[in-house]
């Protein structure tokens, strides 16, 4: 238990105090806002493995049986990178066309683990893939980067040689 903070099972221990020193387990769940049912798993987790059993440890393993195949998921960042303008439902319907089937939540969850969710985040990726490999873009990924730097100009985004270069161009306003 060392390893984890004593805040994590800090009022899991609370609650059983509580009901022990009351004597009353309904009001010390009413007292620290938990269920009895819950109060009863925190006690025979208590009584089965010790304070450590607290620790819910299970929480942080991801379910492997809902994921994608590893040939769907590579296949899916690598369209990602050959299209990145295409949202989650275009790229499904086009991944379709080449045999890969894989839903449009399917494709946004592949995204999210290889933090590809935006659009912004796929030309990002797609520059980082094309610094390593040396690939050449095609008219699509340079449109796509076009269309990129347009709404960066066009929301106030512009490039400077340093913070506070552009503003210290200015003219003053009195002169």
């Amino acid at each position: 238990m060392s390893s984890v903070p004593q805040s994590v099972i800090k009022h899991k221990v609370g609650l059983l105090n509580l009901a022990t020193e009351l004597g009353n387990v309904s009001r010390a769940c009413k007292v620290m806002g938990f269920s009895r049912d819950t109060f009863y798993r925190y006690q025979s987790a208590v009584e089965a493995g010790g304070v450590d059993a607290l620790i819910d440890a299970n929480r942080k393993k991801p379910n492997l049986k809902n994921r994608v195949e590893e040939a769907t998921e590579s296949a899916v960042v690598a369209f990602c990178l050959e299209q990145p303008a295409f949202g989650q439902v275009r790229a499904s319907n086009e991944l379709r066309k080449r045999g890969i089937f894989i839903s449009p939540s399917g494709v946004r969850s592949v995204w999210l683990r290889r933090d590809l969710e935006s659009f912004k985040k796929r030309l990002a990726a797609l520059e980082r893939h094309v610094a390593e490999t040396g690939d050449v873009l095609t008219e699509a990924q340079v449109i796509a980067l076009e269309r990129k730097q347009d709404d960066d100009a066009a929301h106030g985004e512009i490039e400077t040689a340093h913070p506070g270069y552009l503003g210290s161009q200015d003219e003053h306003p009195f002169a």
